[in-house]
């Protein structure tokens, strides 16, 4: 697959048109060097301090100072100061297509496809070569997320054909390898079974085996890559799933994963995020609702508590970004299926704070409260893909939204199908006991169709889990006996942990107030 792209020419990748006049891909300054050098030595040291300071902090540093414009010095140009090492100008090569792809535009179908082929090589080497090294894991899981992203990226760029160049049609047709759906599938899911992360995790729930609470390091000597690879490629299927619209496929390759347990996906906020952000979103589109309010209460809680100390963090636009997209997902389950004993007091407070107006409008039936729905969905889901390469030889047209436009149909579809249920709700909630003759005669329907709305509301408000069992998400229950409807509410248990956390949180602002005045 990486054949039809190999670089063993020597030449250097192409900068980005608007760069290449400027741009000497073998000049290399004094600083880079240096960069180069320690960064390469630390990596042979399997010291993973250093390499994450380097990679965090000193990466991010010189692409600020030095190539805020500019793509990085090319792999071969840098290649004297690592000994030509194969291993590392991957991984160097991997830094300067996710720097290209970050800070560069426009982008063509060629770079994107040189950055395939990177990747098909560095992946090759993890899963059919030896990689004696240990890298951060906060490096594996950005590869991973890189490595998705670009696929959705250059998905989208493929589907807008309307004002595409000659030139950019040519490519297209010339690296229509590139980004192939099966290939990107593949790579995860060869990831995951050489890794055999799967058997590691059940091993380590019987008490036989260390992943989790050595956040994935081995510190007998071996390397972390191919395992922690693995793992992070578990999430990296769930995302592309959600991409294609396969969310029961996407919540299966997770399966692996305990949720209701810290795990190596915690540790990186990014990972933290992209986890819990597509399996909500792919529990709220198979109506598992229950699961999906309750993991965003989780994650919402978490960045309201932890995000200040991610401030000087790359990713910190993007966890601010994914907070307020949960919060319009989490507004969105609870139109739908009322929770609200799972949603912790702060996280509520800032939901009223953010989309109380909203949520007022999408408890109604008429078009105001299908136009919120629409809104929100639209701005909180994620960038749908066409996986399929266009027919070039038809009219130019763009259909990068088609995706989008299907699963905001299909959401919409169920959204109005579950409007035309809110008024039984809303009668249901004020009784205990009814007769169906006397509800019928309240909601102006006959009992025949009475009944039907109610097998409907059942129904809508049951769910197959993730074991294949059939459970509830609604915050209460009904039955009816002789035509006498009875009704069930569940009653909340009270959280004392969730008092105390609450007093936590709030002696933590006081006392980061004290220090300030301190200081000042």
């Amino acid at each position: 697959m990486a054949a039809a792209y190999d670089r063993e020419d020597g030449l250097a990748p192409a900068p980005p048109p608007h760069a290449a006049d400027a741009y000497d891909p073998n000049y290399v300054p004094d600083s880079v060097k240096t960069f180069v050098v320690h960064l390469y030595r630390h990596i042979r040291d399997k010291n993973v301090y250093e390499i994450h300071q380097m990679y965090e902090g000193g990466f991010q540093r010189l692409s600020d100072r030095l190539f805020r414009d500019a793509p990085w010095p090319s792999a071969e140009a840098v290649a004297p100061y690592c000994d030509g090492d194969h291993v590392f100008l991957l991984l160097y090569r991997e830094l300067w297509y996710r720097h290209a792809h970050a800070r560069l535009s426009p982008l063509t179908a060629a770079h994107r496809a040189e950055s395939w082929a990177n990747y098909c090589d560095l992946f090759s080497v993890v899963l059919h070569g030896v990689v004696n090294m240990q890298l951060p894991n906060q490096w594996l899981w950005d590869m991973v997320d890189e490595f998705v992203y670009q696929f959705q990226s250059f998905c989208q760029y493929r589907a807008k054909l309307k004002n595409k160049t000659e030139d950019e049609l040519h490519q297209l047709k010339q690296f229509d390898k590139a980004w192939n759906v099966y290939g990107v599938l593949n790579y995860l899911q060869a990831l995951v079974e050489k890794s055999m992360i799967t058997q590691i995790l059940e091993r380590e729930k019987e008490g036989l085996e260390q992943f989790t609470a050595t956040d994935g390091y081995d510190y007998e000597g071996g390397s972390n890559v191919l395992k922690v690879l693995g793992y992070y490629s578990m999430i990296g299927l769930l995302r592309i799933h959600c991409l294609l619209g396969d969310y029961h496929t996407g919540l299966k390759c997770l399966a692996p994963i305990d949720l209701n347990q810290q795990g190596v996906y915690t540790i990186v906020i990014g990972s933290h995020i992209s986890t819990i952000y597509h399996y909500g979103f792919a529990n709220l589109m198979m109506r598992r609702y229950v699961d999906a309010t309750r993991e965003f209460n989780k994650i919402l809680l978490y960045i309201l508590k932890y995000k200040q100390y991610h401030q000087k963090s790359p990713q910190y636009d993007q966890i601010l970004k994914k907070n307020e997209q949960m919060y319009a997902l989490l507004a969105i389950c609870l139109s739908l299926c009322p929770q609200n004993k799972l949603i912790d007091e702060n996280v509520s407070t800032q939901l009223k704070e953010k989309y109380n107006d909203k949520m007022t409008k999408m408890q109604r039936y008429d078009d105001e409260a299908y136009a919120a729905y629409d809104e929100l969905f639209s701005y909180a889901c994620p960038k749908f893909i066409t996986p399929s390469p266009p027919v070039l030889d038809q009219p130019l047209t763009n259909y990068n939204q088609d995706a989008y436009r299907l699963q905001l149909k299909l959401f919409l579809y169920e959204v109005k199908q579950q409007q035309l249920l809110s008024g039984i709700r809303s009668y249901l909630k004020l009784y205990s006991t009814i007769t169906i003759g006397k509800l019928a005669q309240y909601m102006e329907v006959d009992e025949a169709t009475l009944r039907s709305i109610l097998m409907t509301y059942k129904h809508k408000m049951h769910a197959v889990d993730s074991d294949g069992k059939i459970v509830s998400s609604a915050d209460f229950d009904f039955y009816i006996v002789e035509d006498v409807i009875h009704v069930v509410e569940s009653k909340p248990t009270k959280s004392h942990g969730d008092y105390f956390f609450r007093q936590i949180l709030k002696f933590e602002e006081m006392i980061g107030e004290l220090e300030k005045v301190q200081f000042d």
